[in-house]
């Protein structure tokens, strides 16, 4: 059992001084259910603007509440991690579930979900046409998705972070697996859609982010998995992309990249931004070896026979040494 971190006097006292308020604990309590801008809390507490962000500056200042952009748009969530993240969880744990105050907020916090469900429904619906024909190209889905759970199946990992997450179905497969998800990519639209699927899915400890995936915005050594699935062909440098993936890798964790074998459907790449048509296993096992990882695993998918597909799908495994080393360390010791 992990020990409870300890807060100072000056920080426990802020921390309850700032939950110690009515329209602060309700706050607290949604936050804790899904992320929301202040227009949702508006909309959610009927209350001023300018008070929502009040009580939100005092809330993130304490350490309970976490603030992070998308664009023009400004996220909260429950903080985290450390002791004030801790006993924002203890306090709202602490709520009845039935209280009038909070069930009531609920019910309008499922009508905000609503609505984001229903505008990621209508992207998705403009734009099915385009990636359905993209989809029936390769491999199917189906057996892609088999595929990465087979390359990470040899042991269990508790925090995952899925670059250029696009609509989440990364998060949603393996969510209920692990302890800490996160999923990055710089389109707002895309976030939309994967916000809403995680939301959908009930996956409360994962989240999505904007984000540079040449520069993250994740401490070194944050996650057991990465996964790159279907986003190097988009990137002009691939290579950067799996350093800086290498770099937030957990001693010991696992990269899995997953892309397009070489092709030459050349209108892929003048109507659907793909930079690059596919991906030789040498190319992108010299960009795992060049960022200090060791290739396990490299696998190609051909498309299904009597398909449409033509374009196989490559998936490489790549692991930190850093473990492996200090054991040969101690062994040559």
């Amino acid at each position: 059992m992990n020990q409870a971190a300890y807060l100072s006097f000056d920080s426990l006292n802020a921390a309850l001084k700032a939950a110690g308020e009515e329209t602060r604990l309700r706050i607290l309590a949604l936050v804790g259910e899904a992320e929301l801008t202040v227009s949702d809390l508006t909309d959610i507490l009927r209350q001023s603007q300018p008070r929502i962000s009040r009580h939100l500056r005092l809330l993130v200042e304490a350490g309970l509440v976490e603030r992070f952009r998308e664009g023009a748009w400004a996220f909260f969530r429950l903080a985290e991690a450390g002791g004030n993240a801790e006993l924002a969880r203890a306090l709202i744990a602490r709520l009845d579930p039935h209280d009038p105050i909070i069930a009531r907020d609920r019910d309008r916090l499922s009508a905000v979900r609503a609505a984001r469900a229903a505008a990621a429904q209508d992207y998705f619906r403009a734009h099915a046409a385009e990636w359905d024909r993209i989809r029936q190209l390769h491999v199917a889905d189906e057996a892609v998705e088999g595929a990465i759970r087979d390359a990470l199946a040899d042991r269990p990992f508790r925090s995952l972070l899925d670059l250029g997450t696009g609509t989440g179905r990364i998060l949603e497969m393996f969510g209920p697996e692990v302890e800490r998800g996160l999923g990055v990519d710089l389109s707002l639209d895309m976030l939309l859609l994967a916000r809403a699927r995680i939301e959908r899915a009930g996956l409360r400890h994962c989240s999505v982010r904007q984000g540079d995936i040449y520069d993250l915005a994740v401490p070194a050594g944050s996650f057991d998995v990465v996964i790159i699935h279907q986003v190097l062909h988009f990137l002009d440098d691939g290579g950067r992309a799996i350093h800086e993936a290498a770099r937030v890798l957990a001693p010991g964790g696992r990269l899995l990249v997953v892309d397009f074998a070489p092709h030459d459907l050349e209108f892929l790449r003048e109507e659907h931004a793909h930079r690059r048509l596919g991906f030789t296993p040498e190319t992108v096992t010299q960009w795992l070896g060049a960022a200090g990882l060791d290739v396990t695993m490299h696998k190609s998918l051909p498309p299904e026979p009597g398909s449409d597909g033509i374009i196989a799908v490559s998936l490489w495994l790549a692991r930190d040494t850093r473990i492996q080393i200090a054991n040969d360390v101690r062994e040559v010791a």
